[in-house]
């Protein structure tokens, strides 16, 4: 199966390992291009945090990659998402802005969509709802 894995830069290193987990289990995995990046060392964390800090939480990366339609194009291209919904900025299984619009275009795209832990709490659980998820609670090998 194809798989995109949709989740916060901030958590690059979990992003490779989940990758590398279902790469072993004969998936082909996409992830974010700035975490690919941060991977190659083309970019390190360090130097992301600050951009983001200074130029308005991502928006200047996103806006100067055209990484919202990038994106898109390539959950065009997929089988399924993996929403990465790890603990962050106080919320337990967090999903953000930009992994909320990813969601939203695979569940348009009539994609699967797989979230690793149980939906959070937030101002759009009902829509988090309505997608309809299919919640792994981190087991990979129920990915099919």
């Amino acid at each position: 199966m194809k798989i995109a894995i949709c989740a916060s830069i901030n958590i690059t290193p979990k992003i490779k390992e989940v990758s590398d987990i279902l790469q072993s289990l004969g998936h082909k995995v996409i992830i974010p291009v700035t975490s690919q990046r941060i991977l190659d060392g083309k970019l390190t964390m360090e130097k992301f945090l600050k951009e983001k800090e200074k130029n308005g939480d991502g928006a200047f990366r996103k806006i100067k990659y055209d990484a919202i339609r990038g994106y898109y194009e390539k959950l065009k291209k997929v089988d399924s998402i993996l929403v990465l919904n790890i603990d962050k900025n106080g919320i337990k299984n967090y999903i953000g802005g930009n992994t909320f619009l990813e969601m939203g275009f695979a569940y348009v795209l009539k994609k699967s969509i797989f979230l690793y832990n149980e939906i959070p709490d937030m101002l759009y659980t009902d829509e988090l709802l309505a997608m309809k998820p299919i919640i792994i609670n981190k087991d990979l090998n129920k990915i099919k």
